[in-house]
């Protein structure tokens, strides 16, 4: 039986929510390993959506076993809110379902406000284009050995001494930036108000999993985000503040890599990104407005507009290798249809060379100009497909094509949100 790593091979937004749901169903534990609350992920059961962002996605589903790990920063407030949110629409998530690690490291409210001034006040081309929700700040205190960690909060005697620590560095930044310096006892009250709330989830994660592995139950891990928003191998600095690749799963669970079997990339059939930053292949025309109307290409956390394009091979194809994928969930093939042509990225020219990566340069990436392949479209339609002969002549081919250009097979087609829409070439439980 195999573990799954589940990883976005775009920038994020390729649907992971409902292929975590669709392989939940086979797995025993699920294991969110990076980010925070601004990954949103959508999922549709029976015709229920549920609408996550911090939680891994197998809570809405009985029986199983979910995970914060430690690579997660985490807002004890956000969690207490979508607890309260899950619990309105029938789901009551106990601390026996799911299992928070204890040093993982908090997001406070002052994270959020430096998020935001710093967005506010940056100058022009250099707004990363952030949610705001302070993700970027609390990895810097977790890196920069001042957070506050959840288990901290089982012992309050040690918080005034870690208060003080944490604005040493923060008061500083934020007359530099003209605000008001923030007051200990604000911090201290924020954290004993949620403290009873957050402590029975949590856990020493890395032993539950290990019991779990050692027992042969399945675990499926759950990235946020996408390859191209990595701190290291995305767009920098255009990128989110973690890892997003497929080897944060072990680190940021504390599971040794030979615990992972799988990895799986989820890929759209198109290309999307929010915020700012390089987007080779985006279409600021009527095909970008088609794909973000016919794709409902809008934020499920913050509802922000995204950017729509073209499927950039180059971009996939670098992420199969830098996240060692062994197959790829296509999804939103629907949202093509009734195209009469469809065009991919097959390479890039910069300074007159064609090239087959994207460089980690910021400026070169800023110039790279896509190199295209036109297909031709279908006019019949995808939508609900449940087998490869419901599918257009076309649509296969261009599928076929992706594989061939990215390296890597379709173990997955997705054809709508809903979850039993979903054609299964491999199943990576039983690679």
């Amino acid at each position: 039986m195999a573990n799954v790593v589940v990883v976005g091979s775009q920038w994020g937004d390729e649907g992971k929510g409902k292929i975590v749901d669709w392989l939940s169903e086979r797995a025993d534990v699920v294991v969110r390993f990076q980010g925070g609350h601004n990954a949103g992920h959508t999922l549709v059961i029976d015709g229920k959506v549920y609408k996550l962002s911090l939680l891994p996605s197998g809570v809405v589903r009985p029986g199983k076993l979910s995970i914060i790990g430690n690579g997660v920063v985490f807002d004890p407030h956000a969690f207490v809110s979508e607890l309260a949110k899950l619990r309105a629409e029938g789901v009551d998530v106990k601390p026996d379902r799911l299992k928070i690690a204890e040093n993982t490291a908090l997001i406070l409210s002052l994270h959020g406000e430096l998020d935001r001034m710093r967005e506010a006040k940056a100058a022009k081309g250099t707004k990363i284009g952030t949610t705001g929700r302070g993700i970027g700040p609390a990895y810097e205190d977790r890196v920069g050995r001042r957070a506050i960690r959840i288990m901290d909060l089982a012992d309050p005697a040690t918080l005034p001494a870690k208060v003080d620590r944490l604005l040493a560095h923060h008061n500083p930044l934020r007359r530099g930036l003209g605000e008001a310096e923030c007051d200990p006892q604000t911090i201290l009250d924020e954290l004993t108000s949620v403290a009873d709330k957050v402590l029975p989830y949590m856990d020493r994660v890395w032993k539950v999993l290990d019991d779990h592995r050692r027992a042969g139950k399945r675990i499926l891990f759950e990235g946020a985000q996408g390859t191209l928003l990595d701190i290291d191998h995305g767009t920098y600095p255009f990128v989110t503040s973690s890892n997003t690749v497929a080897g944060q799963a072990a680190a940021g669970s504390g599971v040794g890599p030979s615990a992972i079997d799988y990895v799986l990339g989820i890929t759209k059939a198109y290309t999307t990104r929010v915020g700012e930053g390089p987007f080779p292949t985006e279409q600021q025309n009527e095909v970008g407005e088609f794909l973000g109307t016919r794709g409902h290409e809008f934020g499920v956390v913050t509802g922000r507009k995204r950017r729509c394009g073209w499927f950039d091979a180059v971009l996939v194809r670098q992420a199969v290798a830098v996240n060692g994928i062994k197959g790829i969930a296509l999804t939103k093939l629907d949202v093509l249809d009734g195209l009469e042509e469809i065009k991919v990225c097959v390479g890039y020219l910069l300074d007159g060379e064609v090239i087959d990566y994207l460089p980690a340069s910021q400026g070169a990436q800023a110039r790279v100009e896509p190199v295209y392949e036109t297909l031709e479209g279908w006019s019949g339609t995808t939508a609900g497909a449940r087998s490869w002969n419901d599918l257009p002549a076309q649509a296969v081919k261009y599928v076929r094509y992706i594989e061939e250009l990215i390296g890597a097979p379709v173990a997955l087609l997705s054809t709508s949100p809903e979850r039993d829409d979903t054609i299964l070439v491999t199943d990576p439980f039983q690679d």
